[in-house]
């Protein structure tokens, strides 16, 4: 069951009589829009809500952030991961989608739609029609306009009471101390003043770090009582809106000029980025980068940027207002570029670190950079497309095994029309959407690539290129049931080059082929010699991705032999590597290859937990083809063998029990108890 949530940053204050609403609502309508002025505190609100339906443990629940998104372009790649469904099918997406939910019991909350409330229209119009069991709960300053849609506005803090109490807990976190009832007294003229909206009262607590009380409530006095001066005759709505502007704009104002220059220039970013990352972008000669630190933390003792993790976040309501002074400074161009090439770099080193020690951090990256990496591609493809090619190029094989697949196909596809340039770029390029084809089930579009790749490689001598396209032909022949015509390519690609085995990562992959083909073959002794030497050769260089997949031929070759412990043994091995990278394909691979390790054991239960979790995420990736041909005879054995053990009743509860519960909650219990 889905529990695809992030972590509520702090408990919350108030609204329990908002929170039972949001519940009630949630049982009796399918589509719960809550409503209110930015900063008003209505994704905190969602998420906590969604805290409490998780809890009871009877619904999936996904977390979608839409915020980043500045077109529609993604937002059905982002429901989609949002519901770790990576979609490897052929149909399209949205169908795949609905078809998947179609009958499961899931609680999708969207947040911040505002900006894109046409398309999750169109988008929530179809999952409501098609998905009976899909409830949402959707965050936007305005309705969405649909029908059998409930609002639920989502009214400030009451100023004298909760307003002041999270006031005062964000001055507490300034340092500043306990207040004494005369600093709670000026604290709830302050709360009344910025109308109890939790933003505002953030900024203004962040204040204390450099001013008192008194000087902050004086600063602010001016300000809004001339907002107010200004928009008499405005509803409450506006007034409020009007508000919580000028109270960004005051803490703007009390920002030292550094930081001031740096809200703006990080606006630039889509999502919570690293110092290092806020330094090769923002810093130049009017910022130096020894000052950006500082900078970064005067803006976040001022609440206006978050640190979660090591990484920092800023609002969007905060970043809406970066950006247009980033604008006003005439530097949004300049900054675009920055941030791109940035990103561009970030990638190229990822890809030099696949075949070492850094390849985990490496697939880490790449996911928690998805959303800047995505306005990289958006920006080259307009400026520079032959960039948008080599970063396209480089990110497709980490997407592919990690689902991002909708969006490799999309920016590998643009950036191949835009460009016409020969290179080694473009060979990357064509190998990286043959293997998105590939995973798709589309093996004679592979296959067509592949022989492009090969073309290309060939005209410009590119040796690794040519390895690449062997490996891409080998697996179009492995998948459709031909392994020596697999051994055949990848061994005479091997032999035109030289090196030592672990010289490229083309030679690499060349040799996980062969060791595929020979297990195909029936080729059982030389199959197991061959992958006990890449596993080793993986080891010693902290390599995981190459090792969990000779991992996964030594636990088949081990079932093929009868050697269930042993089986077993490497089937956990190759789990714990594709989660250490985030690689939902293998681990689906690798829960069967588990289950049936297991039930050659005689453990029936974990066997049939292992089948559960198996099935959640080989629906979630969508494949057509569960692996290798030579896979699917040994699952549906051991499946029966299951099922003698347990009996056809016990054996259909306890799967049901499994499908219905957190796959990776399962995987975790089958992973300690091997370790344990």
């Amino acid at each position: 069951m889905l529990r695809n949530l992030p972590e509520p940053p702090d408990e919350l204050v108030g609204r329990r009589r908002e929170l039972a609403h949001v519940a009630d609502a949630l049982d009796r309508h399918r589509l719960v829009v809550l409503t209110g002025v930015g900063g008003v505190g209505k994704s905190r609100l969602a998420l906590h809500a969604a805290h409490q339906v998780m809890r009871t443990g009877t619904r999936g629940v996904a977390w979608a952030d839409l915020w980043p998104l500045t077109n529609a372009r993604l937002l059905l790649a982002t429901v989609a991961d949002a519901l770790d469904f990576a979609d490897h099918a052929t149909a399209e997406p949205l169908d795949a989608l609905c078809a998947w939910l179609a009958g499961k019991d899931v609680l999708l909350v969207l947040d911040s739609c505002e900006h894109l409330s046409a398309a999750c229209r169109d988008l929530l119009a179809r999952l409501l029609d098609d998905c009976p069991g899909v409830t949402v709960l959707a965050t936007s300053r305005e309705p969405l306009g649909m029908d059998g849609e409930h609002r639920l506005v989502v009214e400030p803090l009451p100023p004298a009471s909760d307003a002041v109490e999270l006031f005062c807990r964000r001055a507490a976190a300034t340092g500043t101390g306990r207040m004494g009832p005369e600093d709670v007294l000026i604290a709830a003229r302050l709360c009344r003043r910025l109308e109890g909206i939790p933003l505002a009262l953030e900024l203004a607590a962040g204040q204390l770090a450099h001013h008192s009380l008194e000087e902050v409530e004086g600063l602010l006095r001016a300000r809004l009582d001339l907002s107010a001066q200004n928009s008499v005759r405005a509803g409450r709505v506006h007034f409020r809106q009007r508000t919580l502007r000028t109270a960004i704009g005051w803490s703007h104002e009390l920002c030292e000029p550094a930081e001031r220059l740096l809200w703006a220039r990080f606006s630039v970013f889509r999502d919570a980025v690293d110092a290092d990352a806020v330094r090769a972008v923002c810093a130049d000669e009017a910022l130096r980068a020894s000052n950006v630190e500082r900078a970064l933390a005067g803006l976040e003792r001022k609440s206006v940027v978050a640190r979660v993790d090591g990484r920092f976040r800023m609002l969007d309501t905060l970043r809406e207002y970066g950006r247009m002074w980033l604008g006003e400074l005439d530097e949004t161009q300049v900054l675009s570029r920055r941030h791109a090439a940035y990103f561009l770099r970030r990638a190229r080193r990822a890809h030099a670190d696949w075949l070492g020690p850094s390849q985990i951090d490496a697939y880490r990256w790449i996911s928690a950079a998805h959303s800047d990496l995505c306005a990289a591609l958006d920006h080259f493809l307009t400026a520079r497309p032959q960039q948008a090619l080599e970063l396209a190029g480089l990110l497709g094989f980490f997407w592919s095994c990690c689902g991002h697949l909708r969006e490799a196909t999309g920016y590998l596809e643009e950036a191949l029309a835009l460009t016409e340039e020969p290179g080694a770029v473009r060979t990357r390029a064509l190998w990286s959407l043959g293997v998105v084809r590939v995973l798709c089930g589309e093996h004679d579009a592979a296959q067509r690539l592949a022989l492009a790749c090969q073309r290309q490689a060939a005209a410009q001598e590119e040796t690794e290129g040519a390895l690449h396209a062997a490996y891409l032909q080998g697996l179009v022949h492995l998948l459709g049931g031909r392994p020596m015509a697999a051994r055949f390519i990848v061994d005479r690609a091997l032999g035109s080059v030289d090196g030592g085995p672990f010289a490229s990562v083309g030679r690499v992959l060349c040799r996980l082929v062969r060791v595929f083909a020979l297990t195909g073959e029936g080729l059982r002794e030389e199959a197991r010699h061959e992958a006990g030497e890449l596993r080793r050769d993986c080891v010693v260089r902290g390599e995981w991705w190459t090792r969990s997949y000779a991992e996964y031929q030594l636990a088949l070759l081990a079932l093929f032999e009868d050697r269930a412990e042993d089986a077993a043994g490497h089937a956990a091995a190759m789990l714990d590597g594709k989660r250490r990278i985030g690689d939902s394909f293998g681990i689906a691979l690798g829960l069967d290859l588990l289950a049936s390790a297991l039930a050659a054991q005689g453990a029936g239960g974990p066997a049939v937990a292992a089948y559960g979790a198996g099935e959640n995420y080989w629906a979630a990736v969508g494949h057509p083809q569960r692996g290798t041909p030579e896979l699917g005879p040994v699952r549906d054995r051991y499946e029966s063998t299951a099922r003698s053990l347990l009996g056809d009743s016990a054996y259909d509860k306890a799967l049901l029990v499994s499908v219905l519960r957190d796959p990776e909650s399962v995987l975790q219990e089958l992973l300690e108890h091997r370790t344990g």
